[in-house]
């Protein structure tokens, strides 16, 4: 991490009103509003925390990163844009499924483009942010060729929604889950 700077609250900016435009929308097509809103945030919630967990385990992969309150802060700021990109990509499906609860149905055809979608928008992210010295790797980070980021944040994206929308389709009740 080199600094805050104000684009480094653009994209997480968008990102929130993208969530709640879609939160919105769906609120209005669901059955049992207090089933939508518990579904939602545990999909908030359970995103932030893994995503805050790998946030802290990959950070020794960023140049100059401690375990120290300005490092971890980060972190949890970082984690907080996490999870509005997994909400993104939660209400974005939605309205492609034209289903809010389409994790609780996962399947391949669900599955590979979650990865791809996921991948693309951390090579993207992680493009944006490295060119605008947002951060910068230490040596430790493997870069993936051709587009010369970070492993771990690619995998970030590329795992972490699928392992979320996934624990709560298994542990989430889906009894009173209709549109």
């Amino acid at each position: 991490m080199e600094e805050l700077s104000l684009g480094i609250f653009v994209v997480p900016t968008i990102a929130l009103t993208l969530v709640i435009l879609g939160y919105l929308y769906f609120a209005k097509q669901v059955k049992d509003v207090g089933e939508y809103k518990r579904f939602v945030f545990a999909v908030a919630v359970t995103s932030f925390v893994l995503n805050f967990i790998w946030e802290l385990a990959q950070g020794p992969l960023y140049e100059g990163f401690e375990y120290d309150w300005q490092h971890i802060s980060f972190c949890a700021l970082a984690s907080i844009a996490d999870m509005l990109m997994v909400l993104i990509l939660f209400f974005g499906f939605a309205l492609v499924y034209r289903n809010i609860y389409w994790i609780m149905d996962l399947d391949n055809e669900k599955i590979v483009p979650l990865i791809l979608i996921g991948s693309v928008g951390a090579i993207i992210g992680e493009i944006w942010h490295i060119a605008h010295g947002d951060w910068s790797y230490a040596e430790a980070m493997p870069l993936v060729p051709l587009v010369e980021i970070g492993l771990s944040p690619l995998l970030q994206f590329a795992l972490l929604p699928y392992i979320i929308f996934s624990g709560i389709n298994r542990f989430m009740p889906d009894k009173n889950l209709e549109m």
